[in-house]
């Protein structure tokens, strides 16, 4: 069945464009001197139309292209190439096809304007999403993607950082977030240009990688409800809409072309201050959601193709991402898609690397199950482009499939949930966990060691965006997600956190003590720890969320950055800092090593890894009430020899030290103590002259050799 042309379509402009036949690749639109070829691929449509707009706020197109299939399609791909079309032009699609939901999964409507799947800009101006639903014509409330000639920018010579993975410290960010609130003093809050504008707060704090949320085009005006008179809306952007295209609303300029600007300066201000750029991607599903959902692209061109479907209905999509659908990532031509994607963000936006949201899916076949070896995973593995960017998975996805440690492929790291969860456990004061806790500062060596990868396959991370803060962690039992409008019932129930006594905010001295106690002993481990270590941004000024631990729809004061925090929690920030300079410095180098420990022996007698409890070499792995861990890492060529005392009890313990052979104990940090003796500045270590060191309740101790 064929939709009947919508009247407005004799509407044209009196001058035309010169149309010719064009070429197949590359996919989307591509300008040069003399015009724009266009190209889509679509296996199954039968007519595809190409709509052309002066300005992309402009209700009615100038010009309507009528692709022939025996001129314009090569394969399954429909191609055109205007001449004299220029750069900032605006365009969409029809596309018509077979209607076949139930059976074969053919949804085509020609009603439904559609944006093209490799746009490198679109424009919302006139977007309403519930006109994208249904059968009705969307044409004058549709998005509409830009023209953009992406090689008119002076890149300076910046090129990605390839920055080692074992020197790298990862930094979590929210853009909009980061610097949306008014205390940011920031020109352009909200915007890649307030992270420029943040740049010295990161350089002083020593990170050298930010992992930005999604940043890829999605629907900001998907609002999901409202609660106490604030709308709830897609605030974290895990639905993505456009691949290739930056949001529009991280922009400080309303122009269409600015996305692709102001994200390349934002890079480019980054890499100067020798800091790389990672981006948190979404290929695992899509804005439009499941048969209730919009058309806004791949629906429309391709929906058999690009989703998985319920087997005996195909109106339905099966829904391994907890989001309604799931893309098709091992079809031929989605697979294609995704790494033309990443290739496009490296070799043109000079990004760093990639965090693959819920990175199972991409392990899944065209029939849905696990497979050994996923082509789009090794595609991304293997590409010469992607050679020297960071590859790191989410390796589970919420069907259930969970891969840590068993992640198809070498080179991906991955975020360790076990890390997470036995920190957690241990510091809370949880018993008997010492022989995992013991894993995980070696670098997980349990999980990685047997198939060949290596301790910078471990994201160590103890929060992300996704979760309590660190601050909440220490300060709430139970999730407080009222705000969000599902009468508390989104959001994990079970966060392995302890309030310290009281639950949420507190005046109590002593509380607030333990709690900053508890943060620092978080930030000791971590940054202690054999693997990448990744922080959730404003966990290093205690920022909080009032007890929320499921954020994604508040783009308000419960999500955003509070600067006012960084003055009162200065203390806190400088011990984030003094950690990570601690773990960056050149006498460290065995806290940043590449493979795990070994037994190998320096000069002084001690092994690169040993473990102890209060008493030395007795670390007692199967003591079911144990919570003291204590190891020391000997170093080697000159660099420092570090030992670590942890004490989770609430009393304070007496912890036997290793003999040195020509040189004595220095301590570095004690937990216990307020700023600025609880870590102390290079040069600054107070010698440790006794043969055993005082370690009190709930805290961390760490020596070094001198």
């Amino acid at each position: 069945m064929t939709a009947t042309t919508p009247k407005y379509q004799t509407k044209l402009a009196r001058t035309t464009y010169q149309v010719e036949p064009g070429s197949t690749h590359p996919l989307g639109s591509t300008p040069d001197k003399d015009g724009v070829n266009f190209s889509i691929f679509s296996q199954h449509a039968t007519s595809v139309e190409l709509l052309l707009f002066d300005k992309h706020d402009d209700p009615e197109p100038i010009q309507i292209i009528k692709l022939n299939p025996k001129i314009n399609k090569t394969f399954h791909f429909w191609h055109v190439y205007v001449r004299g079309l220029k750069p900032a032009a605006a365009y969409v699609y029809r596309v018509d096809g077979p209607q076949d939901l139930h059976g074969a999964g053919y949804g085509f409507n020609k009603n439904k304007v559609l944006i093209d799947p490799y746009a490198k800009s679109n424009s919302n101006a006139l977007w309403n999403r519930i006109d994208a639903l249904g059968s009705q014509d969307n044409l004058t409330t549709s998005m509409r993607s830009v023209v953009i000639d992406i090689s008119d920018y002076d890149w300076e010579g910046d090129r990605p950082l390839n920055r080692p993975m074992s020197e790298t410290i990862i930094y979590e960010v929210h853009v909009g977030g980061f610097t949306k609130s008014p205390s940011s003093g920031c020109k352009d809050p909200g915007t890649f240009y307030g992270i420029i504008e943040k740049i010295p707060y990161l350089k002083e704090l020593g990170i050298t990688a930010v992992e930005l949320l999604p940043i890829f085009d999605f629907d900001e005006k998907d609002f999901i409800g409202e609660v106490n008179g604030k709308l709830l809306k897609d605030y974290w952007g895990y639905n993505p809409l456009s691949f290739f295209a930056p949001e529009t609303s991280y922009c400080a300029s309303p122009c269409e072309r600015s996305p692709i600007r102001e994200f390349r300066n934002m890079v480019k201000a980054l890499h100067k201050a020798g800091i790389e750029v990672i981006l948190d991607v979404v290929f695992n599903h899509t804005n439009e959601g499941n048969h209730q959902g919009p058309t806004i692209n791949f629906k429309g061109l391709d929906n058999s193709v690009y989703y998985h479907l319920v087997p005996h209905d195909k109106q339905y999509y099966m829904d391994y991402s907890g989001c309604g659908n799931t893309l098709n990532c091992n079809h031929p031509m989605v697979s294609k898609l995704i790494v033309d994607c990443l290739k496009f963000w490296v070799r043109e936006m000079h990004v760093d690397g990639f965090r693959f949201d819920e990175a199972s899916i991409l392990a899944r076949g065209q029939d849905g199950l696990p497979i050994e070896q996923p082509p789009v995973l090794w595609q991304i593995e293997t590409s010469e482009v992607l050679a020297q960017t960071k590859i790191i998975a989410e390796a589970w996805d919420a069907g259930g499939l969970y891969q840590i440690g068993t992640f198809p492929g070498y080179r991906y790291a991955e975020w360790n949930g076990h890390f997470r969860d036995n920190i957690r456990r241990f510091v809370k004061g949880d018993p008997g966990l010492v022989g995992a806790v013991a894993w995980r500062l070696a670098g997980s060596a349990d999980l990685y060691q047997s198939s060949g990868h290596l301790p910078i396959n471990s994201i160590n991370f103890i929060t992300c965006h996704d979760g309590f803060t660190l601050n909440d962690l220490v300060s709430y039992n139970d999730k407080y997600n009222e705000a969000n409008g599902e009468d508390n019932r989104d959001g994990i129930n079970e966060n392995l956190s302890w309030n310290c006594g009281v639950e949420g905010e507190t005046e109590d001295p002593e509380i607030d003590a333990l709690r900053r106690r508890q943060i620092k002993n978080f930030a000791a481990i971590l940054l202690l720890s054999l693997g990448v270590p990744m922080i959730l941004a404003g966990d290093e000024v205690r920022r909080t969320q009032k007890g929320n631990n499921n954020a994604y729809c508040q783009d308000n004061e419960i999500s955003w950055f509070d600067w006012n925090l960084v003055e009162k929690n200065s203390d806190i920030f400088r011990f984030f800092k003094l950690m990570i300079g601690f773990r960056k410095s050149y006498c460290h180098p065995a806290l940043r090593r590449r493979y795990f420990f070994n037994g190998e022996v320096n000069e002084r007698d001690l092994a690169d890894i040993s473990w102890h409890s209060c008493k030395l070499f007795n670390p007692g792995w199967d003591d079911p009430h144990a919570k003291v861990l204590a190891f020391t890492v000997g170093g080697f060529e000159g660099s420092a020899d570090i030992h670590v005392m942890l004490n989770m009890y609430c009393e304070n313990l007496h912890f036997e030290l290793p003999f040195l052979q020509d040189r004595e104990w220095y301590k570095v940090v004690d937990t216990a103590e307020s700023s600025p003796m609880d870590i102390v500045e290079p040069g600054q270590e107070i010698m440790v002259s006794d043969h055993a060191c005082l370690v009190k309740g709930y805290s961390v101790v760490v020596l070094i050799s001198k």
